[in-house]
């Protein structure tokens, strides 16, 4: 159930770079004691092919195409959102995967491709009988047994992936926590990609990080260099664009973290309240300071049960021109005075919100209507969650009347309905999850495959800490980027108001229906200063505009918003004291999540901006 070969494509371009030199990886679990393991290498170089199952193919060629020295490639392409899909799909009787993305599936898939180029490959897979999140254990087992050229497995902690080949190159042992937390650090910082080398971070008007264009299409997919002592070493391709640096580390370093004293893994529960970054140069950044939590294994692993969550309705219609506001605002009045008639006390299930005035509340929206800025071309957008599926196609109907029966000038009409799913969390101890891993292997002289399985069950085992000695040059890692006298960094001014914008930068999560984001200074004195500012009920007022309903609440509307939201959204802010940061988690506010958020960004990427346009008086 792997999206790693989902394209043909890929694997034509892919597979003739990696011949005789690779060992690709993407995206099933631990703990029985490595027998005296060996160590292979001093030092192991991983690159990251893909960050999710959209990424560019070219970008994982042009990689492999510019670092000679990597040993490995890793894919991830398994996510929540991709899941909920398959599941859908075997609701409706369908296999619920592509067979390119079932390990079997894309083993033979894999191997059909290879037999085309006329290459000799060996595929290994690892997965598991159900969908759990699981450790690197399979693929580090996949590797001693088989040695293969592939590895597919089902789905994988992201960091694991990373992790997996060092443990098998580096002699690494299940009990050495010290390194498996600063291996995990490297797999987490690589898990997304280009989101460290610069995508996910140009921003124009921001003098730390406007990019040029051209720079961002040049950009090069991150690798790393670990050595068998722990040292860390993120890279990009040299003479690559982008950036690497102090900056985009922090943001990948808190993306998606809860508690930052113990972000937890399959593998190990890493503190990485202390990380730091230091720049060696303009293509690489040394690592360092993530540690084994105090509960540094974790006793259970994470299970996803999908769980229908109801029928979702929508509608878009365009307005431009004079007052096209108000026209939006009419169409929405009617479309939920119509519903109300059909269907009485639904109107709560409906979201409504205004593309190019509010969508993404990323900036305030006042109640006086005199006070909203000219707009001449709005797109209305109303969403509905329904618990009947008659409910959800009604919706839709009313919304298309709008063409006859709404306010003039109204174009472009487009409704959709569909079942939704979530993914509801269960834990579950490792003895009771299995996986099953094998090897195909094409020959193309003779057509000769061979074929192993197995069975394992997942035990744990007792842990020892063992203390990491690093290397000097990592112990005196410090938090201000070396190139940041370029860029003149000075203190932001107190005593007046300024766009946050212009003291920190940030970057957005998402887990569930909880939402994580940095906030980074670009000064590192400003975090004391910053850490007064943003307190909880900072952080509640701010995002509370997230939770309206219509682009027009009244104060009654208003009022039960705020109610809810003192009631069920939970603020937790963190300190990471090594790059001088927040981690603000903000619990219960993504209407329900990715699966099946009404909102026109179900992840909640663009809430960063919503943080950084807002106006402060630092002291």
């Amino acid at each position: 159930m792997t999206e790693l070969f989902s394209s043909k494509w890929k694997f034509d371009h892919l597979l003739p770079s990696c011949k005789g030199k690779l060992t690709v990886i993407t995206v099933a679990a631990h703990f029985n004691e490595r027998v005296d393991p060996k160590k292979r290498r001093d030092k192991v170089y991983i690159g990251c092919g893909a960050g999710f199952g959209g990424d560019r193919p070219m970008a994982a060629l042009k990689l492999l195409q510019s670092v000679k020295q990597l040993n490995y490639l890793v894919l991830e392409c398994l996510a929540e959102r991709t899941l909920a899909d398959r599941f859908q799909t075997m609701s409706v009787g369908g296999d619920g995967y592509d067979s390119r993305m079932h390990p079997p599936g894309a083993q033979e898939k894999v191997l059909e491709i290879a037999t085309t180029l006329g290459l000799n490959v060996s595929v290994a897979v690892a997965y598991e009988v159900s969908v759990r999140e699981s450790g690197a254990a399979p693929i580090v087992e996949c590797l001693e047994k088989y040695q293969p050229n592939v590895i597919i497995t089902s789905r994988v902690a992201d960091a694991a992936l990373f992790l997996a080949p060092m443990v098998y190159e580096l002699g690494w042992n299940w009990d050495n926590l010290e390194l498996l937390a600063q291996g995990s650090l490297a797999g987490h910082l690589l898990e997304c990609g280009c989101q460290l080398t610069g995508g996910y971070f140009m921003h124009p008007g921001d003098k730390y990080r406007d990019i040029s264009f051209q720079s961002l299409l040049d950009q090069s997919l991150p690798y790393a260099e670990i050595s068998f002592d722990g040292k860390i070493c993120v890279a990009k391709a040299e003479g690559s664009g982008g950036i690497l640096n102090f900056r985009t580390c922090g943001q990948q370093l808190l993306y998606e973290v809860g508690d930052p004293a113990a972000y937890v893994t399959p593998d190990v529960v890493i503190d990485i309240r202390d990380v730091s970054f230091q720049s060696l140069s303009s293509h690489k950044v040394l690592c360092g300071r993530a540690n084994p939590s105090p509960e540094s294994v974790p006793g259970k692993l994470l299970r996803l049960v999908p769980k229908d969550c109801g029928w979702k309705g929508w509608g878009e219609v365009s307005y431009g021109g004079h007052e096209c506001v108000k026209r939006a605002r009419a169409a929405e009045f009617l479309v939920r005075s119509w519903m109300e008639e059909v269907v009485p006390g639904v109107n709560h299930n409906i979201l409504s919100y205004i593309i190019g005035l509010d969508s993404l509340k990323t900036a305030s929206i006042s109640d006086d209507p005199s006070s909203w800025r000219t707009s001449e071309d709005i797109r209305l957008r109303m969403d509905g969650l329904f618990e009947l599926k008659d409910h959800a196609v009604q919706f839709t109907k009313e919304f298309i009347a709008l063409y006859t029966n709404g306010p003039a000038g109204g174009g472009g009409v487009s409704t959709g309905h569909k079942k939704e799913v979530i993914l509801e969390k269960q834990l579950v101890g490792r003895e009771h999850v299995f996986w099953q891993t094998g090897l195909k292997c094409s020959k193309v002289a003779d057509s000769i495959t061979q074929e192993v399985t197995r069975e394992e069950n997942l035990l744990k085992t007792d842990v020892v800490h063992e203390p990491l000695s690093l290397p000097e040059a990592s112990l005196n890692i410090c938090s201000v980027d070396c190139s940041s006298k370029e860029i003149g960094l000075s203190s932001a001014p107190s005593g007046q108001k300024i766009p946050l914008y212009t003291v920190c930068h940030s970057r957005s999560g998402d887990k569930g229906n909880d939402l994580n984001f940095s906030m980074i200074p670009h000064f590192p004195l400003d975090f004391e200063r910053l850490k007064m500012i943003i307190t909880p009920r900072w952080v509640k007022d701010v995002v509370s505009t997230l939770l309206n309903t219509s682009s027009f609440p009244d104060s009654d509307a208003i009022n039960k918003r705020d109610q809810w939201v003192n009631e069920h959204v939970k603020v937790e802010i963190y300190e990471v004291r090594g790059i001088h940061s927040l981690n603000v988690v903000v619990r219960n506010i993504l209407d329900g999540g990715v699966n099946c958020s009404r909102r026109i960004d179900r992840h909640g990427k663009s809430i960063s901006d919503l943080i950084l346009s807002q106006q402060v008086v630092l002291p």
